[in-house]
């Protein structure tokens, strides 16, 4: 299996804040994602496991939430590693507006 795909995304909320607006909007940005499908989402603490379904294929990671930063670490299977730069980059624009302090 390749390297998991990590993306951190900065953010000045605090830790709770973060975390709370990550509980309201990942379903909510999984929906506007027509080919992804969220299969599992639970948290540990200031983490988030979740296990999500695109194409056919599953993918699964984890969000670890700090105080001035979130990391998303997805592990992709083979046949979905070639949307490597276009899950990266969904990730952080999507991250970015559920994070963004004006809210």
């Amino acid at each position: 299996m390749s390297a998991p795909l990590v993306v951190s995304i900065p953010h000045r909320l605090g830790r709770e804040e973060a975390i709370r607006r990550l509980r309201v909007g990942l379903s909510r940005a999984a929906v506007s994602v027509p080919v992804m499908k969220v299969d599992h989402e639970h948290w540990e603490g200031d983490r988030m496991v979740f296990r999500v379904r695109a194409l056919g294929q599953v993918a699964a990671g984890q969000v670890d939430v700090v105080d001035d930063h979130v990391v998303v670490e997805v592990r992709l299977p083979w046949l979905l590693q070639k949307f490597t730069e276009v899950a990266q980059r969904a990730i952080k624009d999507r991250g970015h507006l559920l994070l963004d302090k004006k809210k």
